[in-house]
């Protein structure tokens, strides 16, 4: 509990820098070459819908059953944190949605430092709960990449729908961030808002 209030703590502090930075600054690109912003938004909205529906995937799994039973099944037979796997892809897609370089390149470098430890301090904390089957696991199922050929889906499942609807908005909050790149994209446009600096 004392890692995850502190994770939340830092993820609140970068993304009050992010928009920040997002408030104050302008896409050079913009000014020269256009068909690369375009190019630059088209990748990022792709990824954060593919983002977006593989994390209401993961969650439809895990949903009501986080630390009660160790889900093997659907994206976690392809990888042992698929939440993580889309949540980079996701990340990626906001840069990109930036119509820059620099914020997904700033977003890879602080998610390949960062995400690594959250991971191993979960993988911690599953063996205690899971033991033996939980090493069984991961003999099985790769860390973080997934191996489509392992995808194992059971013809039903149980879900519960208060925590899965819970979940969907927070499995959603990437495109909710397109949203607000582009109402602060717009309110550039019409002068409100003048950029300090331009960032590639």
């Amino acid at each position: 509990m004392k890692f995850e209030k502190y994770r939340i703590i830092l993820s609140r502090i970068s993304a009050t820098i992010f928009l920040f930075f997002l408030f104050t600054t302008k896409s050079y690109w913009e000014t020269t070459h256009e068909y690369i912003t375009f190019c630059l938004f088209f990748i990022g909205v792709i990824l954060v819908a593919i983002a977006s529906l593989g994390r209401m995937w993961c969650s439809m799994y895990i949903a009501g059953y986080k630390d009660k039973k160790l889900v093997t099944e659907g994206p976690y037979s392809i990888c042992r944190n698929p939440l993580y796997f889309f949540s980079s892809i996701g990340v990626i897609g906001i840069g990109c949605s930036t119509e820059t370089f620099t914020f997904p390149i700033v977003f890879i470098i602080l998610f390949a430092f960062y995400y690594p430890y959250v991971i191993k301090s979960e993988e911690k904390r599953l063996k205690q709960l899971f033991g033996s089957y939980f090493e069984e696991y991961t003999k099985k199922a790769p860390t973080f990449f997934p191996k489509l050929s392992l995808l194992a889906e059971p013809k039903n499942y149980n879900v519960n729908p208060v925590i899965y609807r819970r979940h969907i908005f927070s499995a959603l909050w990437f495109i909710w961030l397109v949203g607000i790149i582009e109402i602060i994209e717009g309110i550039r446009e019409i002068g409100f808002l003048p950029p300090l600096w331009l960032i590639y």
